[in-house]
């Protein structure tokens, strides 16, 4: 027997539910490729863009995933033998290290706890180590989806700063871009990338770039630069180089919608909408954690990003039963660990186009598994949820 007939709920940190208004934008026939009209589209989401990143620098798309996003900042910006600096707070930030170090490019990492976010002042000491200024960038992400880390961004460069050192910052906002505040000229960030299948609503398939004068300038001496992810090709005159050949058509038709959902909501209605439910999924968290089998992964509260929460299974459980349950017996699919966190957490997204009965939803159908599979826990965590939005989203 299930009750998991109905729409299925996904909540993993990406892919993200996609709304039916960008599904139905991207319904429709081929047109054109040297037209206008499609023309208009990338010149409308390239400006866009700079909007969402807060940026008067250059943005490109890109038809790829995150990883090949990591790549294009590489290529664009860096020779063989170059060397950067990884800041290690999950996974992906040095899954980006792994990236370079296969392009030749020379990696330092500044090891980071699981835990924790991005020690500001353990990079400034770092930095000051670096009296030859071999290091060329600082790479870091906002978010990390494995941990549910939030870094500091501003700190961080504002670390860089103290030590006196002319790094590029470069900021994976993969899992961030569109759920909480990026600031990437007032806070210093030279290049910023981010992904279009969580934030922003959309399938995979599609990555964005963004670049300040800074990095346009060290560009010019890269050596790793290809016809593909150059940055110098796609601002050439013609519509075909924004892309390196053929644009992503329907894929620029849901991108056209998703960034008017966004700004018709605004974005800091959309970035205090993630905050209240984030805050929501934690509460209930903290509440399940009171039986002693789970916790929030991250300790401090102020390091816990708003778009995913990593809870951790305590006393080597894993937490597969639960996400079994949850999937084949009610229909939500809830996000399982990764990395360091494989077969000892799961997470839960609330990221994108999600609102109060996805989330809590979501909540109570994770505490019926917990309750169906024998697990520990406190009693009441979505009531917990509950209370928190509904003192917080006033009648």
């Amino acid at each position: 027997m299930t009750v998991r007939h109905g729409r299925e709920f996904l909540s993993i940190p990406g892919p993200t539910t996609v709304p039916d208004e960008v599904l139905a934008a991207m319904h429709r026939p081929a047109v054109d490729i040297y037209g206008a009209p499609l023309t208009a589209v990338t010149a409308g989401c390239l400006a866009d863009l700079k909007k969402l990143f807060r940026t008067r620098g250059q943005t490109y798309i890109y038809i790829t995933n995150g990883h090949g996003a990591w790549e294009a900042s590489l290529s664009n910006l860096f020779s063989r033998g170059d060397r950067v600096l990884v800041l290690e707070s999950g996974l992906f930030a040095a899954a980006w290290g792994r990236s370079a170090e296969a392009l030749g490019i020379k990696v330092d990492t500044l090891p980071g706890d699981w835990r924790r976010a991005v020690d500001p002042a353990a990079l400034e000491a770092r930095l000051r180590q670096d009296k030859a200024g071999e290091i060329k960038a600082v790479l870091t992400v906002q978010v990390d989806t494995a941990s549910g880390v939030v870094n500091d961004v501003p700190a961080i460069r504002k670390a860089m700063t103290a030590a006196g050192h002319g790094a590029l910052l470069a900021v994976d906002a993969i899992a961030s871009l569109g759920t909480m505040p990026f600031e990437m000229d007032e806070w210093g960030v030279d290049v910023a990338l981010t992904g279009s299948q969580k934030g922003l609503m959309m399938p995979p398939g599609l990555s964005f770039m963004a670049a300040n004068d800074k990095a346009k300038a060290v560009h010019q001496r890269a050596g790793l630069r290809t016809p593909y992810w150059d940055w110098t090709a796609r601002e050439g005159p013609e519509h075909y180089q924004k892309y390196a050949g053929t644009p992503p058509v329907h894929m620029l038709f849901g991108l056209r919608q998703s960034l008017d959902m966004l700004f018709e909501e605004g974005l800091e209605r959309a970035f205090e909408r993630h905050r209240l439910l984030a805050e929501a999924a934690r509460r209930a968290v903290t509440v399940w954690g009171e039986g002693g089998a789970l916790e929030l992964n991250i300790h401090a509260p102020a390091e816990r990003s708003n778009s995913v929460t990593t809870v951790v299974m305590n006393g080597g459980r894993d937490p597969k039963p639960l996400l079994d349950y949850c999937s084949g017996k009610c229909g939500v699919v809830v996000g399982i660990g990764i990395g360091a966190l494989n077969g000892k957490a799961f997470r839960i997204a609330h990221m994108g186009h999600v609102n109060a009965p996805m989330l809590l939803g979501t909540l109570a159908v994770i505490e019926t598994g917990l309750v169906a599979v024998g697990i520990p826990h406190g009693k009441g965590g979505v009531q917990a949820a509950i209370d928190w939005l509904g003192k917080s989203v006033p009648a």
